[in-house]
Formats: C-alpha cells, structure tokens, sequence
C-alpha cells in the first residue's frame, strides 16, 4: 500500500509502527483503565472493543493513507500505547493524539513519541496543519500538549461536549 507517511519510524527509546494482530494485547491495560480513557473514550474497553481499536486504527492506514503507531518500547519490545496522525470523519482537523500504559507515565515516552510525529509530518506532510483536540479537565494531556510546542487555539464543541484545540507548530 502506498501511505503518505512511513509505516515505521524511530525515536531514542521507541518503535512508531503500524500496529500487527497480537498487539491488542499489550493495548489492553490502558484501554482498561478508567483513568486512562477517562477523557477519550469515556470507559473502560473489552478484550474484544479494544481489538476492534485496534482494527480501526489499522483501517485509518488504509482510509486516509495516514495513520496512529503502535509505540513499542526498545528495551522491552512491549507497545506501551499509541501515538500518530489521526483524522476520523467527524473530527474538526487532523491530530496528533497520544495515550500510554499508566506504568508508562511521567518518563518522557510521550513527548518524544509527539516530537518525533511532529518531525515526521512536517517532512511528509508539510502542507498539513495538526491539532490536538484535548477535554479541558485533561491537565497531563495540555501539559503534553504545551511541552511539544502547541498553543491553545480555541474551545470546540464537539460530541455534546466542550473540547479544546491545541495548534502544533
């Protein structure tokens, strides 16, 4: 397939690559975990609603010829979460977005996952201008968000909810 972005890139401590079948395994505790999915999806996922995630974001690839990574850890050779382009219909503008086992945390995995997207989509993809679309209770995530270089742009209502865009530059 041919996609506008490589289906794999690097960071000092990651693998960014598209995502394979057994991968949902390692995805399901943060797809578990209230906390994690608290501002996002709003639940908790299954074994099998976080298999079909997966598939989704596999079908993104496919669909926009872009798509969210599979974040795999090095040293481990675990996908501890899930970072990348993304671009559903019903979203305002295409995204960086990000989300990491709760182990993960407060390590630095997530800037350097959005940074290292940041620089590939502005070598791939220069004409494109990316958002995060964050829930305004989600202080880590504007934190990130804030970290990686993007500004607050605007209040959004989106899904019977107030939502905030942060502009990356």
């Amino acid at each position: 397939m041919n996609y506008l972005i490589p289906e794999s890139i690097e960071s000092d401590r990651l693998i960014l690559r598209t995502f394979q079948e057994a991968d949902w395994k390692d995805l399901f505790p943060y797809y578990s975990d209230a906390e994690a999915t608290r501002y996002t999806i709003g639940r908790t996922l299954t074994e099998g609603e976080t298999w079909r995630t997966m598939a989704t974001m596999i079908g993104h690839w496919t669909l926009r010829k872009f798509g969210p990574y599979a974040l795999e850890d090095k040293k481990s050779g675990k996908v501890i979460g899930v970072t990348g382009l993304w671009y559903p219909n019903d979203w305002p503008e295409p995204e960086i977005k990000w989300g990491l086992t709760r182990n993960y945390h407060r390590q630095g995995y997530a800037s350097e996952a959005a940074r290292r997207v940041k620089a590939m989509a502005k070598e791939y993809l220069p004409e494109t201008s990316l958002i995060s679309l964050i829930h305004p209770q989600n202080e880590p995530s504007i934190q990130l968000a804030l970290a990686v270089g993007c500004t607050f742009e605007k209040t959004y209502e989106f899904r019977g909810g107030e939502y905030r865009i942060y502009r990356h530059h």
